[in-house]
């Protein structure tokens, strides 16, 4: 893999007049992500054993051709800041393009497979022969995304009195996307979603983003002794561009992908028309007694497709443009694919409303002590979802009787073709505490320690970089197109920081840094397999209290299971503080894990001439702890008895009751650890030397 980074800037600073002061800032950044390989290009040709195992495979592997993703940004600004008696006074303007594009053509030199060696030997006709190419002779086709953001901002830093400064302003952000690299499927615009089309030629809206913003902060006895400072405003964030690249990637039409087998049909019998896109098939064909026509591998028998004595992708192209395939490209020519990804017509820049309040107190001792107590809530206005809008509501469907009372999805109950649709949500908050203590008793010692809770909540964090992946991987009760708030997948909710740095005057530097936490592997307690029949195995678990298992309410299909589930419900502390209620997902954490990182720096005077110079000598070591004792400093992830993910409990059914049946797996009981000594090499102590050579 290339990863290429280049960037350029121009900054150009102006003192126009004493209180007039201009900044021109221009920036060109181009990222490249390349996928290479040292292979000449030829086709990739798998032999079968005259079974269906592989017996050998060769050439240009299926995934590196074009395999790419460009982003290109320039970014132009300019600041002007006019001071005014007790005001600072700065406006400006920016604008921002940004180009994002993603390559990836499989089968992009041509793919042959072969039943046998015999067959491939004796140039007999292979079994699927795939390529995928670009139209109008597109060598590189990208399924690309180019959007404009002009904005313009104005703030005020006011100083009202010795005591008082307040900060206030606006800031307007445009996003104006371009369309010329779209084109509309027209069979996908044809489906009908309750009155609502996908449009796969057409990016969102224009929006106009208005970001007021204002802070203060407040030195209450003029001394900095203790200061109060905060503020609140809404700020924007930058859009999910994988998101948006996927539209024109399942829309069909920004490269074709021709994949051939003797079972491909070409021609309908019983109506006696053309399939969709083979409307202009010249190729040889078979027919069945039905009528029905499908391509006849025969016409690849010979070897592989050349011209000028190479199997070239241009040779095998110039073949399929010779039996009808596709050069050029109409929406007319798009078909429905078995999964639609498709960005919200009215989908907006995130943006989230944030506030802060903090006080900073010196402590009235005799060196210098002080104490940093801060707040910051977070309410997000637009963040990012995928709905699918091909399921109904689940108002209407059946529910289990019992204490897990989840609907049950019926066969068939999409309303068509899978959609799946970047949306904004106004749903999810977030906030956190921190306290930092830091002092310097002696002149040689500075400390420092610090404790901050976070606690985010939100509907889904899009794990993935497809949208169905990102639309399934959050544990639900009634379905992905109802995830309730959850703790974010993440976050990591507790922290303790504290350092000690000592410093003499034989230029020696000692550093210990303490740290602990909780979080970070967040796990979710789930079901084995897909109870609510949605076709998404990621189905949240229901905790029930041990008078609905006494009851009935909540029935297992042997008592052993029962015994042996709620055994591990006692023994689990958030199982047991969770009792009568669905499992939230990612609020199972790891437990806490305390390090200890050494730093040891010494510094050696070197003169040159009249300059003194400074050579430094530096020794680390990272997870001291674990140097003394292997399970020290490591962290600890869920049990492997368990598995990867915290699947504890099967369903198994309907009774006559109506009643949901669960069976427990056999890894779950009393005895059974939630957690276990993560063994990987990041977990381990490890040391480093270096050599810096500081010039005066």
């Amino acid at each position: 893999m290339d990863n290429l980074v280049h960037s350029f800037s121009i900054d150009l600073n102006s003192r126009l007049t004493d209180k007039l002061s201009n900044q021109f800032l221009a920036t060109l950044s181009k990222l490249d992500d390349i996928r290479g390989t040292d292979s000449s290009e030829f086709p990739f040709i798998d032999i079968l054993d005259g079974g269906e195992n592989n017996y050998i495979a060769l050439g240009y592997e299926l995934f590196t051709w074009n395999n790419a993703v460009h982003n290109t940004i320039w970014n132009i600004k300019d600041d002007l800041t006019y001071y005014m008696g007790t005001h600072k006074i700065m406006a400006g303007v920016t604008f921002e393009h940004q180009m994002a594009d993603n390559q990836y053509m499989r089968n992009g030199t041509g793919y042959y497979r072969y039943n046998s060696m015999e067959d491939f030997m004796n140039d007999a006709a292979p079994e699927i022969v795939c390529l995928t190419y670009g139209y109008d002779g597109e060598a590189k086709p990208a399924a690309r995304v180019q959007f404009n953001r002009p904005g313009a901002y104005i703030q005020d830093d006011w100083n009202v009195n010795d005591k008082f400064k307040l900060t206030y302003g606006l800031r307007i952000d445009g996003l104006f996307f371009n369309n010329d690299d779209l084109l509309r499927n027209q069979a996908i615009y044809d489906l009908d979603y309750d009155g609502r089309h996908i449009d796969t030629g057409k990016w969102p809206s224009n929006s106009i983003t208005l970001s007021p913003r204002i802070g203060f902060t407040y030195d209450v006895f003029g001394n900095k002794s203790l200061k109060i400072r905060g503020g609140s405003g809404l700020f924007s964030g930058r859009l999910p561009l994988v998101f948006f690249t996927n539209m024109p990637t399942n829309g069909g039409l920004v490269q074709y992908q021709a994949q051939l087998n003797g079972k491909t049909k070409v021609w309908d019998g019983t109506k006696n028309a053309a399939q969709k896109g083979f409307e202009n098939y010249t190729g040889a064909y078979t027919t069945d007694a039905k009528g029905n026509r499908y391509i006849d591998m025969n016409q690849f028998a010979g070897g592989l497709v050349t011209e000028n004595g190479q199997a070239s992708i241009a040779a095998l192209q110039n073949k399929l443009f010779s039996m009808g395939y596709p050069n050029h490209v109409t929406p007319e020519m798009g078909t429905v694919p078995s999964s639609i990804s498709a960005v919200d017509p009215d989908f907006k820049m995130p943006q989230v409303w944030k506030t802060s309040l903090a006080i900073d107190y010196q402590l009235p001792v005799s060196f210098p002590f002080s104490v940093t107590v801060e707040g910051i809530f977070n309410k997000k206005l637009h963040d990012n979802c995928i709905s699918d809008w091909a399921i109904p509501n689940v108002g209407g469907f059946a529910r289990f009787n019992g204490a897990d009372n989840r609907p049950i999805y019926p066969a068939g109950f999409r309303t068509g073709t899978k959609a799946f649709v970047l949306e904004n949500t106004s749903k999810g908050y977030g906030w956190s505490a921190n306290v930092t203590l830091t002092a310097q008793p002696f002149e040689w010692l500075n400390l420092m320690a610090a404790y901050t809770h976070t606690v985010s909540k939100e509907v889904t964090g899009m794990p993935g970089s497809a949208a169905e992946s990102a639309f399934t991987y959050v544990p639900t009760v009634e379905g992905p197109n109802n995830i309730k708030l959850h703790n974010s997948q993440y976050v990591t909710p507790d922290r303790i920081v504290a350092n000690a740095t000592i410093n003499d005057k034989s230029g020696n530097h000692y550093s210990f840094i303490y740290e602990t936490w909780r979080g970070g592997y967040n796990y979710s307690y789930m079901m084995v397999n897909d109870m609510n029949s949605d076709g998404y195995n990621y189905d949240a678990l229901y905790i029930p209290t041990d008078a609905q298992v006494a009851n009935g309410e909540f029935r297992f299909v042997s008592q052993d299971d029962a015994q042996r589930f709620m055994d591990y419900v006692h023994n689990d502390s958030y199982l047991k503080n969770h009792q009568g209620e669905y499992a939230e997902p990612y609020s199972v954490y790891n437990p806490w894990v305390h390090r200890i990182d050494f730093s040891y720096k010494h510094d050696f005077k070197v003169n040159v001439g009249k300059t003194s110079h400074k050579l430094q000598l530096s020794m680390d070591i990272k997870n001291v702890l674990n140097l003394f004792n292997s399970s020290w400093g490591v962290s600890k992830f869920l049990n492997s008895e368990i598995g990867s993910e915290a699947r504890i409990l099967k369903y198994e059914g309907v009774d006559a009751d109506g009643y949901a049946t669960f069976s427990t797996p056999a890894a779950i009981s009393a005895n059974t650890e939630t957690w276990a000594p993560n063994h990987a090499v990041g977990q381990c102590w490890y040391a480093s030397v270096g050599i810096r050579y500081i010039f005066n």
